[in-house]
């Protein structure tokens, strides 16, 4: 008898049924007997013993279905060594509830913080395996993460619908894309919807360069601009502040979010009337495109096979389209970011998109 536990932790996406739907009809049908464990609302379940059994019958009918059947939740890494309000050892009691079901594996389906998780259990002993869960494609050593193309797809039909209107009433439209620390569902949602303007996290804007993208598209005769801006998008002019001053600034909450201060600036400056967009949690939900069914399915089934072989304290990715085993110490707390140089930046630009930089 093997048994396995499965949680998915931190932000949701809509390929994380569809990814233990693949490892566990792999693993049921290479093993004689398998009792699977699904720990509810993420870590949070590891650590108070919230779990239930699954049968055959939970993993049936789930491939198209969006969320999570076991719930999640954040347990931010950054204080997972630290105890509960009632004195909890929460990496201890994680380690007690694995030894207490007879666990030979934990399946976690997560991010950047959960894959940090991931691996100090492993590094306590536990067995652990890792699948790369994320709308933001940020997890080093993946070249994708299941629920990116998702995403993709709903914040480019976002930008897509708002070009009808913008275009009928000659507005500056602003769409907010999710993504703090990285641009990469910013950058292909953008080009895939026809933005004229990209901001993101990796590359600081001036306003100034913005101003000129929108007046060149008013000269050369077009009534509308569509900008698509990563809600972490960053000012250049912020980036010159000490801490102290860029501390002042947030203090004041003026703008809900960069949208609305862009906003507010065009407005100052140029007259033109402008509007936000903002996708929101639209770009977790939904069913999972056919892309990131096919993906996850992949990844699971890679990650049963990695069970079988007993190859654990490992994340599954792919890379160049081929299932990859990235040991859990060289991915975790790496952020992949577009980097300075990027190919499909420099085709954008190529294209006469503005990234707010001023370059070309």
């Amino acid at each position: 008898m093997k048994r396995v536990g499965l949680l998915t932790s931190g932000g949701d996406c809509q390929a994380l049924n569809a990814t233990m739907r693949g490892i566990v009809k792999a693993l049921s049908h290479n093993l004689d007997e398998l009792e699977v464990y699904g720990f509810i609302n993420g870590y949070h379940g590891m650590i108070y013993g919230d779990y239930r059994l699954l049968t055959n019958k939970d993993f049936s009918g789930i491939l198209t279905k969006g969320g999570t059947m076991l719930g999640s939740s954040r347990t931010p890494f950054k204080s997972i060594n630290e105890p509960d309000e009632k004195g909890l050892n929460k990496v201890d009691a994680m380690k007690q509830n694995y030894y207490k079901l007879r666990l030979d594996c934990l399946f976690v389906l997560g991010g950047n913080g959960s894959q940090k998780t991931a691996n100090l259990l492993s590094q306590e002993g536990l067995n652990v395996i890792h699948l790369p869960k994320t709308i933001d494609n940020d997890i080093w050593g993946t070249d994708m993460t299941f629920g990116f193309y998702s995403a993709v797809n709903i914040a480019t039909e976002a930008i897509d619908c708002i070009h009808t209107t913008a275009a009928s009433h000659n507005r500056v439209f602003i769409v907010e894309v999710m993504g703090h620390k990285v641009g990469w569902l910013t950058l292909y949602a953008g080009i895939a919807g026809g933005a004229d303007v990209i901001l993101i996290p990796e590359i600081p804007y001036q306003i100034d360069k913005v101003l000129e993208a929108i007046d060149h598209r008013t000269r050369s005769g077009k009534g509308f601009t569509v900008l698509a801006v990563a809600e972490g998008a960053v000012c250049a002019a912020d980036l010159k502040l000490s801490k102290k001053e860029y501390k002042k600034k947030m203090e004041k909450k003026q703008y809900p979010s960069v949208a609305y201060e862009l906003a507010d600036q065009i407005l100052q400056k140029t007259g033109n009337e402008v509007r936000i967009t903002v996708p929101g949690h639209t770009q977790r939900g939904g069913a999972p495109c056919p892309y990131d069914r096919a993906l996850s399915t992949r990844l699971g089934v890679a990650a049963a096979m990695a069970f079988l072989d007993n190859d654990f304290g490992k994340m599954i990715g792919i890379v160049h389209d081929k299932t990859v085993r990235i040991p859990l110490k060289d991915s975790a707390g790496k952020l992949k970011v577009i980097e300075k140089g990027n190919q499909f930046v420099k085709e954008a630009k190529m294209l006469g998109i503005s990234f707010g930089d001023g370059d070309v």
